[in-house]
């Protein structure tokens, strides 16, 4: 197999590098080319491999097909003392997200809360990467997008709601910060891209295929629809995500969100939610910290059942992840690694230049 003399282990810096150059290459601006190549090489340490260089394919694809603009300007449609519309004229989704997250850090540190709905949008990555930049401000934070329909509703077969994600950010003190981010779907669709490209197996209870069936082929998944997790209350928590996300904000909603993998002839018109929360109008942050502190403690401590060596809170597990693969690595698919080679060879890139045990210097 050809793939097998590429190498599979990168570094993150590496990754972030060689996607940074891609996006460069294609005329996208630096800061707009760090905030995409820096979201998808997050979700690649947090262990979320469905959101992270896996994307760099179908993101050029779109650009080349004028599906994504990545020249456009973000806008403030409306806005109020602590509300606001953003217009993502159809730019990065993860470009609209930072800048998005931004106003609505900068409205809760003036009124103590704020809302920012977004419209005309692309998919944004994973919530946590905004959840970790809000975290960073002692900032709680509720982030939520719509996506294409992939998913039915209850007692239906065919999708017609998103696996639309819910990410919530907590700083603590001396603990881990409390870091939520779930799609509403069982997995998120990206893993059975995974593993389609991989050609393994799904649990079964991941996917219907088209006729309705449960099925245990990727393949067959994709052509039919992921479920949401806990049935009824999944489906329930992701149409309250479209409403807000699209409905309220006039982006896409439900059938209107279209598929980046499908439609080549408009936009996606994604739609976000940002909720912002500053800890201070509350009560002062050092003593919610070391409440939080106390709260993570005790949790952590609770008698373990059969089996279990500890106990984990949200984001915990992805931390670990991010610590083991900054230090030894990114070990991607062959596949995706060829898929990565050949887009490298588009841009005279050489990816076996960025392996991980290759000093990363930026290029001009």
């Amino acid at each position: 197999m050809k793939y097998l003399t590429l190498p599979t282990r990168y570094s993150a810096e590496g990754l972030r590098e060689f996607c940074f150059q891609v996006f460069r290459r294609v005329g996208v601006q630096k800061e707009e080319a760090e905030i995409v190549a820096d979201s998808l090489i997050q979700a690649d340490l947090r262990g979320v491999d469905s959101h992270g260089v896996v994307r760099t394919a179908i993101y050029l694809k779109r650009i080349e097909s004028n599906m994504i603009n990545p020249f456009a300007k973000v806008e403030i449609e409306s806005e109020s003392e602590a509300t606001v519309l953003v217009n993502g004229n159809n730019n990065f989704g993860s470009v609209v997200g930072t800048k998005a997250l931004q106003i609505a850090l900068e409205k809760a540190k003036n009124h103590g809360a704020s809302i920012v709905g977004v419209k005309a949008s692309n998919h944004f990555g994973t919530g946590a990467y905004y959840a970790l930049k809000a975290i960073e401000q002692d900032m709680i934070l509720l982030v939520m997008s719509n996506a294409s329909q992939t998913m039915p509703p209850t007692g239906g077969i065919r999708p017609f709601i998103g696996t639309n994600p819910l990410s919530i950010g907590v700083p603590a003190g001396k603990q881990l910060p409390f870091i939520l981010d779930m799609a509403t779907s069982v997995v998120a669709r990206g893993k059975l891209i995974v593993a389609a490209q991989k050609d393994e197996p799904i649990p079964l209870g991941w996917a219907i295929d088209k006729e309705g069936n449960p099925t245990t082929n990727p393949h067959e998944g994709l052509e039919g629809s992921v479920l949401p997790v806990g049935g009824p209350k999944g489906y329930a928590i992701s149409m309250f995500i479209d409403i807000l996300s699209g409905v309220l904000t006039g982006a896409g909603y439900g059938r209107y969100v279209n598929n980046m993998y499908e439609n080549w002839e408009e936009p996606q018109n994604v739609g976000h939610f940002f909720i912002a929360i500053d800890i201070n109008r509350f009560i002062p942050l050092q003593q919610f910290k070391n409440r939080m502190d106390q709260y993570i403690s005790e949790i952590k401590a609770e008698p373990k059942a059969k089996g279990v060596n500890e106990i984990f809170i949200p984001g915990e597990i992805e931390h670990r992840l991010v610590i083991d693969r900054q230090a030894n690595g990114i070990v991607l698919p062959a596949k995706v690694a060829e898929e990565l080679n050949e887009i490298g060879k588009r841009y005279h890139l050489d990816l076996a230049s960025y392996r991980f045990d290759q000093k990363i210097k930026r290029e001009a």
